[in-house]
């Protein structure tokens, strides 16, 4: 077999999933074909869920399909710079950006837009900026870098437990503010569990994370509008014109679409039924016109990233490259209960939260984020086939 028939055969399942993808290469193209695969899907549902909205809306059916293609691009120009800043610039500058993203959650909070009740878009001009978004990111950013410095400190007292609680107590207080429980629960679950894989005692983690569930099913209960979604959620049908019409809707939705769906652009609970059809609830149109396959090859994409990041942290951890690894680590705990939110509020499993499906769903921060962190990904990846490059060529050499 010639070195370019070698190059061109197609990588096994596990190759697929390991660092084991043409070994030559500097990067691993998997990240980019899944990225390029799950917004192609978004583009098109995204086209399908909301054409009647803005039809009414701005006289002009494809007037979100243009923006989310603008998102798109936009995320791709962005990617391509984020791309060239090396991760030591990352863990360098993790306390800078975690008070940014501080900043933002601050400005948000006064000179804000409020849409629903909640104040959570900064706008500048055309631009509209979710701060939350960044924010998730730079202390994800942050929280790598803290469980570089103390490692050993997380390990073997509370103190160290503690110290990167406090901040993330500081984020979710401004959060509740706006009110946004949803990204609050999201840093938690993704806090907790990078806390876990960076060697938190079981005890420690049990204790403070039964506190935490403790706290946001208070949040919930006392807040009327969010014990609402609760008792909506556990019943919809009960009052399925009132507090259960939106998840009774994404049920109707899914039961339409059985196990192949009705077809791309049939779905008839896009046709204002269903609201927010093309933002957080894009999955149940897809369910309604894809069906069961549908549903399974979006969760088949995400689940395949969500095992790379996994991986790609713990082996860049066995490399002692500890940043890295945390970092890594984050996002694929992130992107993974994101997901999982997403389609359970859609599906009726969870209570509705206004998360975004990563890297599908309309909204032009979470899609910029989100692709930024699929960039960190690659670009962890990418430092780590050097180093090995560079490895290998001086054994050579040495040779």
């Amino acid at each position: 077999m010639t070195v370019a028939a070698e190059n061109m055969k197609l990588p096994t399942l596990p190759e697929w999933l390991t660092l084991r993808t043409t070994p030559a290469s500097t990067f691993d193209r998997t990240y980019i074909i899944l990225g390029v695969a799950m917004y192609m899907i978004g583009l098109v549902m995204v086209a399908s869920s909301s054409m009647p909205i803005a039809e009414r809306l701005f006289n002009n059916p494809f007037h979100f399909m243009v923006r989310h293609a603008i998102y798109i691009g936009l995320s791709v120009g962005i990617a391509a710079i984020v791309m060239q800043i090396p991760l030591s610039a990352w863990h360098k500058h993790s306390t800078h950006l975690l008070i940014f993203g501080i900043g933002l959650l601050v400005v948000v909070l006064l000179v804000g837009r409020t849409v629903n009740g909640s104040t959570r878009w900064i706008v500048l001009g055309p631009i509209t900026i979710q701060a939350a978004e960044p924010a998730k990111l730079f202390f994800f950013c942050y929280l790598a870098a803290y469980l570089v410095r103390r490692r050993d400190e997380v390990m073997e007292n509370v103190k160290g437990f503690i110290k990167p609680l406090i901040v993330f107590g500081v984020l979710a207080g401004l959060l509740l503010i706006q009110p946004d429980l949803g990204t609050v629960i999201v840093m938690f679950v993704t806090t907790f569990g990078l806390l876990f894989l960076a060697g938190a005692k079981l005890w420690q983690f049990i204790s403070v994370a039964g506190v935490g569930l403790v706290a946001i099913s208070a949040l919930a209960y006392f807040s009327p509008y969010r014990w609402a979604r609760v008792t909506g959620f556990l019943d919809p049908w009960k009052d399925a014109f009132g507090t259960g019409y939106q998840l009774t809707q994404s049920l109707m939705a899914y039961g339409r679409g059985e196990v192949f769906g009705q077809g791309l652009g049939n779905s008839i609970q896009k046709l204002e039924y269903l609201p927010e059809a093309h933002t957080d609830f894009v999955m149940a149109v897809m369910a309604e016109e894809f069906g069961f396959i549908g549903i399974a090859a979006i969760l088949l994409l995400s689940i395949t990233l969500v095992i790379k990041a996994l991986l790609l942290g713990r082996y860049a951890v066995s490399k002692e490259k500890y940043f890295e690894g945390f970092f890594a680590y984050a996002i694929g705990i992130w992107f993974s209960f994101q997901t999982a939110v997403n389609l359970g509020a859609s599906a009726g499993i969870v209570p509705t939260k206004g998360l975004t499906m990563p890297l599908i769903s309309y909204g032009g921060s979470s899609m910029i984020i989100m692709t930024i962190a699929l960039v960190v990904l690659l670009r962890i990846d990418h430092e780590i086939r050097l180093q090995s490059m560079q490895a290998t060529s001086k054994g050579g050499r040495k040779k």
